[in-house]
């Protein structure tokens, strides 16, 4: 069953419970270095969780973290309205197609109707099928590039 919220009432209040969705995100990526090697301290995790514009919302079958999805609230530029951006969605091998990946959007959906948000978007590889699948299932498709913009390097602005 998905628990999840922003802010203050997050439901991710356990260390062990935190670790376990980062573990599941690694594997599920099949990226552990990013999802395990560096793993932030409690302080930086129970500062995250304490912000509003930081949604959680963690799948458990009984006491184990089964999968979960991490989000971001959008204040909009335009309009004085929101967006929520799933940042990672991962649900583990033994728990797909299950409907676990369905009701932890359910449950965001019920966190973004709270939040006032318009909309929810999540990116997914191209690559990707499954997830390509399951996202239409659930709403638009819209084409769109993904550019990663290097923070270490200036350009020049005459050029």
């Amino acid at each position: 069953m998905p628990r999840g919220g922003t802010g203050r009432q997050s439901q991710v209040h356990k260390r062990s419970g935190r670790r376990e969705l980062l573990r599941v995100f690694g594997h599920a990526f099949n990226d552990s270095e990013t999802y395990q090697n560096a793993i932030p301290s409690d302080e930086y995790l129970t500062n995250l969780l304490g912000k509003e514009h930081f949604i959680v919302v963690v799948a458990m079958m009984g006491e184990a973290v089964v999968g979960g999805l991490a989000g971001y609230v959008l204040e909009k530029f335009e309009q004085q309205r929101r967006e929520i951006y799933i940042y990672d969605l991962a649900i583990s091998d033994d728990h797909r197609r299950r409907g676990v990946a369905t009701g932890t959007i359910n449950a965001l959906k019920k966190i973004a109707a709270s939040q006032g948000a318009y909309v929810i978007f999540v990116q997914a590889d191209l690559e990707d099928g499954p997830a390509i699948a399951f996202y239409s299932s659930l709403g638009t498709m819209k084409p769109a590039h993904h550019f990663d913009i290097e923070i270490g390097t200036i350009k020049s602005e005459a050029g």
